[in-house]
């Protein structure tokens, strides 16, 4: 049995020595992940599961490929068919194979010498072909197989000749991900790569669906970072990061926005507040401001910096005592204003302009388009309507 070392792209590495040396040192095998109970929950992908194991499954063109955007969720989906392949949930042909994530990048990573990534590609796929019918390669960012190995100049490897052959005489079952740019761009050009391929395309969730996806990822949020989180942070992760994080795809965004706000409820638990850090240097500045206008006898300046500073002493108190009581509960709660907070520091807009109800916005709707339009009282009124 081999021996998991590291976290992240080390997970699933063997230590000890296997039946498959050369692959073992470029790639990770999500099957033993899943076994350990590594990969996080999938949730809300059943069908694109189903959609995978039935084109694996099949007896011709049995390799998938995931078409989507960054960050909807395919690596999930082949983590997700790991777990099945685990359970045994899976047809008989493809329950005691190995789902192993090969690293193309990894195999031209120092691969300094002509010929040396040749090499490479050939040990690997020579150990694949000995094992054929026991495991599934799986590599993501497909699309970079085209021309790999080309770097060098005319006549170096392109890895996707070698793997077409080899697709086609059933000795090689592969599942690619990629995004429709991509795939548009590199795949759908070489007609002989395309044929061996049968597309999967991976939709965007819904807000709806993020949710339930963020649902199903709380209790490994919450064992991880050793807080609690409610369900008017998930709800806000969801609509916040689909509202204003407009660059990036759900559920990616809002798994993150999620994190990083727990993150932050459990770093603030630790260490004092941002708010009582700003405070405390504010009012360092106005006792020294109130200082030197003492020192320049300017006595009315002084006493009026003089109740500001009482002012800011009362706010940085009950900062403090909040703080201190949120301590001592014990119950860090990542709640909904967490969330907000992070999305505003991503997006600049103010915390209370996101928290404010979507209806409470459109109440004075008629009176702010008023503002900006004259003369227009019965087309307002009709858009305010509406």
């Amino acid at each position: 049995v081999s021996k998991v070392v590291g976290k992240g792209a080390e997970d699933g590495r063997a230590e000890t020595p296997t039946n498959t040396p050369e692959l073992d040192k470029y790639s990770r095998d999500l099957t033993k992940m899943a076994r350990e109970g590594k990969l996080d929950p999938v949730i809300g992908r059943a069908q694109e599961i189903e959609t995978t194991i039935e084109v694996l499954a099949r007896r011709k063109k049995n390799n998938p490929v995931l078409i989507g955007e960054p960050g909807v969720g395919k690596t999930a989906i082949v983590e997700g068919l790991a777990q099945r392949m685990v359970a045994g949930e899976v047809p008989e042909t493809l329950r005691d194979k190995r789902l192993v994530e090969l690293n193309i990048n990894a195999m031209v990573a120092g691969a300094k010498y002509r010929g040396e990534f040749e090499e490479r590609v050939q040990k690997v796929l020579k150990e694949v072909t000995e094992h054929q019918g026991e495991m599934i390669l799986f590599i993501d960012e497909v699309h970079t197989i085209v021309g790999a190995g080309q770097g060098g100049g005319e006549g170096g490897l392109d890895v996707a000749n070698v793997f077409k052959p080899m697709m086609a005489r059933g000795e090689l079952n592969l599942i690619g991900a990629t995004t429709l740019n991509e795939y548009q761009k590199y795949i759908e050009k070489d007609a002989a790569l395309e044929r061996r391929f049968q597309p999967v395309m991976v939709p965007e969730p819904t807000v709806a669906q993020t949710m339930m996806i963020l649902r199903g990822l709380r209790d490994t949020f919450e064992a991880h970072h050793k807080v609690s989180i409610t369900e008017d942070a998930i709800i806000a992760a969801a609509e916040l990061s689909d509202r204003y994080i407009t660059a990036r795809f759900l559920p990616d965004k809002a798994i993150d926005l999620l994190d990083q706000a727990a993150a932050r409820v459990k770093l603030s638990a630790t260490a004092r507040p941002v708010a009582v850090q700003e405070l405390e240097s504010e009012l360092h500045q106005l006792r020294r401001e109130q200082d030197y206008m003492a020192s320049r006898k300017q006595y009315d300046k002084a006493a009026e910096l003089g109740k500001r500073i009482e002012a800011k002493e009362a706010e940085l108190k009950k900062l403090i005592e909040d703080w201190e009581r949120e301590r001592a509960s014990g119950s860090a709660e990542v709640k909904a204003e967490h969330v907000a907070q992070i999305v505003s520091r991503l997006t600049g807009i103010p915390v209370n302009e996101l928290t404010v109800e979507e209806r409470e916005k459109l109440l004075h709707l008629e009176q702010r388009l008023h503002e900006r339009l004259v003369g227009q009282d019965e087309a307002v009124r009709a858009v305010a309507d509406a």
